[in-house]
């Protein structure tokens, strides 16, 4: 290859550079509906780390909280500790999984109306059109010199841009700490290094994306448009270009609806599509849904807003451009009734999916009301592997750790099964060694203790042993883990 032109020809280019797209404002059902999802989404964002869930007086009181420094997960009455990731991975394949419901049922809603890209992107666009006015004034605005009046706008939007961004990356690091304590430190110099910089990063980077990569990120960057193309179906959902009804367009054309569908000058035949372009205009990626299915469709449904506004203007029916299937398509060509949309959504697929999504989340909430509070965890120390004692016997030691998974201080008493020894820890001696070892383990906490366990130098090698702990309260909770024990080779 001698150059790029042998793979792409001589009209192709490998990059293409960004073109500015300048969406008009539009209202109409799909608008308001995304206003009420960017309010949705944006509150629970902001305002989730100031809420506040009592858990007693030795847990965190931050209804959501991801507490790296102690190792925990905290969301309202739930916690979350590492040995318990399992729960963190349920609920992100009930996520994947739920994407996959909702690309089969209704295409790239989530693309369209909850993604934080798309969000905070309708965000920036909304700032941006308060200060420089609509499409027409945008697009002069770009064009003219670098005036005062130009700079100013320019400054104003960038800084607002600035602040929502700043906002944004506050926002995230409230989720792992105590919101309003961090909120103090971080205001006054104090915070920790990594908080600064989680900001400054969170601040460039939702700047660059929502203000300026914008429509990229969704076409380029974004490996979810190529996923969801393999989810969708014939029976997806999709905004779609009626071109039976529209085709072949006419230019400002009014008509009534007692008129045909002719060209009054010509007497030929022609659709409802008059190239007004305002589907183009107020699209958010800047494609035209009458080219067909694209990746740069995020199924927003502003193009269908535009339309039926013009279709109201020259009074034809609504719904040029809608939501339909590749299915429905085919059935309104050929005059017959459309599916149903309960019957499109209960179909074999989103119905499997449906029951995953649903079978992942029932066995986790079944596993969670099941758990036992508490955990234990072994570790034979290997230096020395053992020791004997005066009398005779062999002595093993182990590092134990016992997880204290409630709110609350708790005696717990450790206990080895498998073998004929005796036990204590390092607070006593083997003179006071007996079947079992109490220690008190701190509310919410993790308490490691050294476990010396002694039994008769005649034996095996190797014998498998069992350490329980149980707590001594009203719960009477238990848990175990195994563990060996070794002697030396001679009393084999």
């Amino acid at each position: 290859m001698s150059s790029p032109s042998d793979l792409t020809g001589a009209e192709e280019k490998f990059f293409e550079a960004r073109k500015k797209v300048f969406p008009r404002k539009v209202d109409g059902t799909f608008r308001r509906l995304k206003w009420v999802i960017m309010a949705v989404t944006l509150t629970i964002y902001y305002v989730t780390p100031w809420l506040r869930w009592d858990r007693g007086p030795y847990a965190p009181d931050q209804a959501v909280l991801i507490d790296l420094a102690n190792r925990r997960f905290y969301m309202f009455s739930i916690e979350i500790w590492p040995n318990e990731f399992y729960y963190v991975v349920g609920l992100l394949v009930m996520a994947a999984i739920g994407l996959f419901l909702v690309t089969s049922a209704v295409g790239r809603a989530w693309c369209g109306y909850a993604c934080p890209q798309t969000v905070w992107t309708d965000l920036f666009v909304h700032v941006e059109r308060l200060v420089e006015g609509d499409r027409n004034a945008q697009i002069r605005l770009d064009k003219a010199p670098w005036t005062a009046k130009k700079i100013g706008k320019r400054a104003l939007k960038y800084a607002i841009w600035l602040y929502i961004a700043a906002a944004t990356g506050g926002a995230w690091i409230w989720y792992f700490a105590d919101a309003p304590t961090l909120f103090m430190d971080f205001i006054h110099g104090s915070a920790p290094f990594a908080a600064y910089a989680a900001v400054g990063i969170l601040t460039f980077t939702t700047f660059t994306l929502g203000g300026f990569m914008r429509e990229q990120v969704c076409i380029y960057m974004c490996p979810w448009p190529r996923i969801q193309g393999a989810m969708m179906d014939e029976k997806s959902l999709g905004v779609t270009y009626k071109y039976w009804r529209g085709e072949p367009r006419t230019h400002g054309l009014k008509r009534s609806h007692a008129q045909p569908l002719t060209d009054l000058a010509n007497g030929e035949k022609v659709g409802d599509c008059i190239d007004c372009n305002a589907c183009v205009a107020v699209c958010p990626t800047g494609i035209d849904i009458r080219e067909g299915p694209q990746i740069g469709c995020i199924t927003c449904g502003l193009c269908i807003d535009a339309c039926d506004e013009i279709m109201e203007k020259v009074g034809r029916e609504p719904k040029l451009i809608g939501y339909a299937t590749a299915a429905d398509e085919a059935l309104i060509r050929e005059g017959k009734p459309t599916v149903s949309a309960k019957k499109r959504l209960l179909r074999p697929r989103t119905l499997i999916y449906f029951l995953l999504w649903a079978g992942v989340g029932l066995g986790m909430l079944f596993v969670l009301g099941n758990r036992d509070r508490i955990g234990i965890d072994v570790l034979q120390t290997r230096n020395p592997i053992w020791v004997r004692l005066a009398d005779g016997s062999i002595r093993n030691t182990y590092t134990v750790k016992i997880r204290n998974m409630e709110a609350r201080p708790r005696t717990v008493e450790i206990r080895v099964d498998g073998i004929d020894g005796v036990l204590w820890n390092e607070a006593g001696s083997r003179e006071q060694a007996t079947r079992s070892v109490r220690l008190k383990v701190p509310a919410d906490k993790v308490a490691k203790t050294q476990i010396f366990v002694a039994a008769p130098g005649n034996g095996p090698k190797r014998t498998d042993v069992t350490f329980t702990v149980r707590a001594l309260d009203q719960d009477m909770a238990s848990a175990t883990d195994q563990s060996f024990f070794e002697r030396p080779e001679a009393n084999r």
